[in-house]
């Protein structure tokens, strides 16, 4: 794998987009692809990368001022916003985080006047299926972290803390002895069959 396929674009001169796909790609790098991502930069550029450039979304703190998005990227929300909603309808790929990580991060829908577009109009329906736990822990964390929504964030360590404690509770009850809710209507059973058969031979012995 060369350094354009790690980065994960075509080979260009541009420092900026090899920049900007290197901070992208290494969002979501473990240690190891961290190091791949660095030597990547290094053969495509000659020299290392800057310092990541902190990209918020939140509106109390743009990245750049608002503005209206040219026709080509209202058309580029207008196709992720229509993946989301296909990916929704889906209920088996709607819960695995890295089909979300592909559409939404992909450039140029991961540029901040995009990306705040696309949280905007996602926001009434996807958000409180996040909140309500119709998405799984890591995709609501996902998107908490990347559309800024702070009410997911942190979101999987409490999923993880509750599902801990779920277990915890399973395995006090298979430690607690049976229940013996259906003692008394048997030994009551066995009472009335005895009584039926004491007199039947009580009348039996009385007819001999």
């Amino acid at each position: 794998m060369n350094c354009w396929e790690v980065l994960g674009i075509e080979p260009t001169e541009d420092r900026q987009r090899i920049q900007l796909a290197y901070e992208q790609q290494l969002k979501f790098a473990s240690g190891e692809e961290a190091e791949k991502l660095d030597r990547a930069f290094r053969e495509a550029t000659g020299g290392a990368p800057k310092p990541e450039t902190p990209r918020p979304l939140a509106s109390n703190q743009p990245l750049e001022p608002d503005r209206a998005l040219d026709a080509n990227e209202g058309q580029i929300v207008r196709e992720v916003v229509i993946q989301i909603n296909a990916l929704l309808n889906d209920s088996g790929r709607s819960r695995d985080v890295g089909i979300w990580k592909a559409i939404l991060c992909e450039p140029p829908a991961d540029q901040a006047p995009v990306r705040r577009e696309i949280a905007r109009q996602l926001e009434p329906q996807v958000r409180p299926m996040a909140d309500n736990g119709s998405l799984p822990a890591p995709v609501a964390q996902f998107l908490g972290d990347w559309f800024e929504w702070t009410s997911l964030q942190g979101i999987a360590e409490h999923g993880d803390e509750s599902q801990a404690g779920n277990a915890e509770m399973d395995a006090e009850e298979a430690d607690q002895p049976p229940q013996l809710v259906n003692f008394w209507p048997a030994v009551i059973g066995w009472i009335v069959g005895l009584a039926i058969l004491a007199s039947l031979f009580g009348g039996m012995a009385g007819g001999g």
